[in-house]
C-alpha cells in the first residue's frame, strides 16, 4: 500500500468533544477523562506501521526517508491545529557533517592487525578527508574517567598528547557494586562511550579506543559494528572538530586480549587493577591506522509543533522523541533497510497520538504543550543537543521535558520503570499518573546500562531542565501477557539496531497505550500547575 493511503485517515479522525469532568481541584474542568480513554492502540499501531514501512527507508537523516518522515509529521501536527514551533516553520534546521569512513582499513597495535567490523571499528569526527595515525604510543587508562566528585582520575600525572588511549567500557562501579565506588551497578555518565571520547579529547589524546564487552556495554559487538560503520554524523563546527581526538574507535574483547598479551600483560588482571582505583599503564606498543573519509555537509531537521497555553503560553511542557533510525545499507545482501519500528517509530507514534489527545481537550492547558521530534539521535543525540544549545523556547521557560523512546510493545504492566530513578520531582507527577492505572514505580531493570544518558532527554537534563524518561516495567499485567512477553522480548532484544527491527502485526500495543496515557497525564498535571519541578538533591543536575 502506498504511503499516501495511510496518512489522512489518522489525522482527519474526529476529535472527541465529550462532557466536562473535574480531574483535580487545581485543574480546569474539561473532557480530560474521555480524551484519556480515547488514546487508542489502533492509532498508535497505525502510525508505527507507516513510519517503519520500507517506504520510509529506515528514516536516515538527510535521506529521502527524512523527507517522507517530515512530511508525515508536519501534516499530522498541522491537521491537529498545532502551530509551527519555530516562527512560521515546523522545522529547525540542524547542520550536520556526514563523514563516511572507507571500510578498507586495518588497525595495527603492536604485532596485531585487526580487521574492520570483525575486530574493530574506527572513524573520525574531524572534518579531514584522511587521518593518519602513525606509531602512536599506546597507554591503558583504565576507565578513562576524570571525576573529582568521586575522587577518581585515571589521567592523573599522565601526558597523553599525541598518544592512543585504550579504555574500558562502563564505569568502576559496574563489576564491583559492593565497593561503594560511583553508583554501583547503576551507570553514571562517566560510563558512557560519548563521555570517554570527550575526556580523551580534553586530555589531548590523538586516538581513543574503547574495549567492548557485552555485559558492561549492555549490547553485543554486532551493535557496535552496525552503529559505527557507514555514514557517521556530527554537528558541523567552526573549527572542523579539530578539538576532538583524531581517531575514535572500538576493539572487541578478543582483540583486546591479543593486544595485552603482546604487551606482556593479562587483560583480565589489568582490568581488575583498574576497578580498584585510578589506574594507567603504558603498553609499550605502537598503534597505526589510516582512515580515509568522504565528507559531506548536510542539513537535517528537528520538527517542533506547539499548542499554545490558555494562561501562561510562554511556559512550555516539552515532549521529545526521535524520528530517525539507521537508514539503508546497500552493501547488505538481502534486507537492506533498518526499519526502526520499535526504535523509535513507537515513540514518534506516541508523540502524534498524544498531540491528538491534547488537541481534543475542550479546555486548553494553562501552559503550552510543545512536541519536539528530533533528528540524529542514533548518531549521539545530535538533534536534541543542537536544539538544547540553540533553543527556540528559552530553557528557563521550558518547565519540564518528557521523553519517549522505544515504547513498550510487550503488553500491559503492573509497574512503571523510571529510568534514572531519583532524579527529579517529576517522579511525583508520574507516581500520581501511574496510581490512576493501578501501577507502581520501580527502578529500571538494568540501571547499569545507563539508559538515562542514552536518549534525548539527557540533552536537556545536562543543561538543567528537569527531564523524565519512564516506560513499562517488567511485571506483566496477567498470565496471558506474561506468556506473550516472554515470546516477544526475545525478538525485541535481538533486533536492537538490526534489520529485523520491523513492525509486526502480532505486537500488543496495549502497553504503548498505557504508557502514552500515563505520560499524557503527567504533562497535563504540570501544564495546569504553577509549580516548577525541581531536581532532587541526589541528582547530578540543577537548573542553570
Amino acid at each position: 500500500m502506498q504511503i499516501r493511503q495511510f496518512i489522512f485517515p489518522l489525522i482527519t479522525s474526529t476529535i472527541l468533544l465529550a462532557g466536562c469532568s473535574q480531574t483535580n481541584n487545581n485543574m480546569p474542568a474539561s473532557n480530560f477523562d474521555s480524551v484519556y480513554q480515547n488514546i487508542s492502540t489502533q492509532d498508535l499501531k497505525q502510525h508505527t506501521k507507516v513510519l517503519s514501512s520500507d517506504e520510509f527507508e529506515g528514516r536516515s537523516p538527510t535521506s529521502p526517508g527524512e523527507t517522507k518522515t517530515l512530511d508525515y509529521l508536519i501534516s499530522n501536527f498541522k491537521a491537529l491545529g498545532y502551530q509551527p514551533g519555530n516562527g512560521n516553520s515546523y522545522l529547525q534546521a540542524v547542520e550536520l557533517m556526514e563523514i563516511t569512513a572507507d571500510p578498507d582499513m586495518t588497525l595495527r597495535i603492536g604485532q596485531n592487525q585487526f580487521k574492520y567490523r570483525d575486530d574493530m571499528v574506527a572513524s573520525s569526527k574531524r572534518e579531514n578527508s584522511q587521518i593518519n595515525l602513525t606509531d602512536s604510543e599506546v597507554v591503558f587508562v583504565g576507565y578513562g574517567v576524570n571525576a573529582p566528585e568521586y575522587d577518581w582520575n585515571d589521567y592523573a600525572g599522565l601526558d597523553v598528547k599525541g598518544k592512543t588511549v585504550v579504555i574500558l567500557v562502563n564505569d568502576p562501579g559496574f563489576e564491583n557494586p559492593e565497593s561503594g565506588k560511583f553508583q554501583g551497578k547503576t551507570m553514571t555518565y562517566y560510563g558512557r562511550w560519548s563521555y570517554k571520547f570527550e575526556e580523551a579529547s580534553r586530555q589531548g589524546a590523538e586516538a581513543a579506543i574503547i574495549v567492548h564487552e557485552t555485559a558492561p556495554a549492555s549490547y553485543g559487538w554486532s551493535v557496535v559494528a552496525n552503529s559505527w560503520s557507514g555514514p557517521q554524523y556530527s554537528l558541523a563546527s567552526d573549527n572542523g572538530n579539530a578539538d576532538r581526538v583524531a581517531v575514535e574507535g572500538w576493539i572487541s574483547l578478543d582483540a583486546a586480549n591479543k593486544v595485552f598479551k603482546d604487551a606482556g600483560l593479562d587483560f583480565a588482571q589489568q582490568k581488575a587493577l583498574a576497578m580498584q582505583g585510578p589506574y594507567s599503564t603504558p603498553l609499550q606498543l605502537k598503534a597505526a591506522v589510516t582512515i580515509k573519509s568522504k565528507l559531506q555537509k548536510s542539513v537535517s531537521n528537528n520538527v517542533i509543533a506547539t499548542l499554545p497555553g490558555s494562561e501562561r503560553a510562554d511556559e512550555h511542557i516539552l515532549y521529545t522523541a526521535h524520528w530517525d533510525h539507521l537508514g539503508k545499507d546497500e552493501s547488505r545482501v538481502g534486507d537492506q533497510i533498518y526499519n526502526g519500528a520499535h526504535d523509535n517509530a513507537t515513540g514518534t507514534a506516541a508523540s502524534l497520538v498524544m498531540a491528538k489527545a491534547f488537541a481534543g481537550l475542550t479546555v486548553r492547558p494553562q501552559r503550552s504543550i510543545t512536541f519536539l521530534v528530533v533528528t540524529a539521535e542514533e548518531q549521539g543525540l545530535l538533534g536534541s543537543q543542537f536544539y538544547a544549545e540553540h533553543p527556540i523556547i528559552p530553557l528557563n521557560k521550558t518547565v519540564a521535558n518528557i521523553n519517549m523512546d522505544a515504547m513498550n510493545v510487550l503488553g500491559k504492566t503492573k509497574d512503571v520503570a523510571v529510568v534514572g530513578m531519583g532524579k527529579s520531582e517529576l517522579e511525583t507527577n508520574l507516581e500520581m499518573a501511574a496510581k490512576k492505572q493501578g501501577r507502581h514505580l520501580t527502578q529500571e531493570d538494568r540501571p547499569e546500562a545507563g539508559y538515562y544518558y542514552r536518549s534525548d532527554h539527557f540533552s536537556f537534563a545536562k543543561l538543567g531542565v528537569p527531564a523524565l524518561y519512564a516506560e513499562g516495567g517488567s511485571e506483566p499485567f496477567d498470565e496471558e501477557t506474561a506468556a506473550y512477553r516472554k515470546r516477544t522480548n526475545v525478538v525485541i532484544t535481538g533486533c536492537y539496531h538490526q534489520v529485523c527491527d520491523q513492525f509486526r502485526e502480532s505486537w500488543d500495543f496495549s502497553g504503548v497505550q498505557q504508557d502514552t496515557q500515563m505520560l499524557f497525564d503527567v504533562g497535563y498535571q504540570i501544564a495546569n500547575s504553577s509549580d516548577w519541578p525541581k531536581w532532587l538533591k541526589t541528582s547530578e543536575f540543577q537548573r542553570k
